[in-house]
């Protein structure tokens, strides 16, 4: 990579987010069931929606997941936070009522902290204490 930005930055933090909601369930060692599955009647299944089969992320996902899980301890406890709501595509609205910002607020704040990593990974050095 070349010169990371702020763009890239937030495309990677979106990555991550849709890999981490594609794992498969986090499930207790040593539990487990002896009864059979209940089988329903068609009748029965009228009302249900059908179940959600999801493949799970690619090794090389996972390992651009992790490593940008790496980059969050480079901020505030705010700022990952906001990058990580707004990584899971929550609205601006609603983000900002969290932290009691205005909207345009809580989009320069989250500006701010995507330039701070950017900077990081450039190598500038940063002070994230005044975003």
């Amino acid at each position: 990579m070349d010169k990371w930005t702020a763009e890239l930055v937030a495309e990677r933090f979106s990555e991550a987010a849709q890999t981490a909601d594609r794992l498969p369930p986090v499930r207790v060692q040593g539990y487990f069931n002896c009864w059979p599955d209940i089988q329903r009647m068609a009748w029965e299944k009228l009302g249900a929606e059908p179940r959600m089969r999801r493949f799970p992320p690619e090794p090389a996902a996972i390992d651009r997941m992790h490593e940008t899980i790496r980059w969050v301890q480079w901020l505030e406890e705010e700022q990952r936070h906001l990058i990580w709501m707004r990584a899971k595509r929550y609205e601006w609205q609603k983000i900002a009522k969290r932290f009691g910002y205005c909207t345009r607020t809580a989009q320069r704040r989250w500006q701010r902290a995507l330039l701070a990593v950017a900077d990081q990974l450039n190598g500038a050095s940063v002070d994230t204490k005044y975003f």
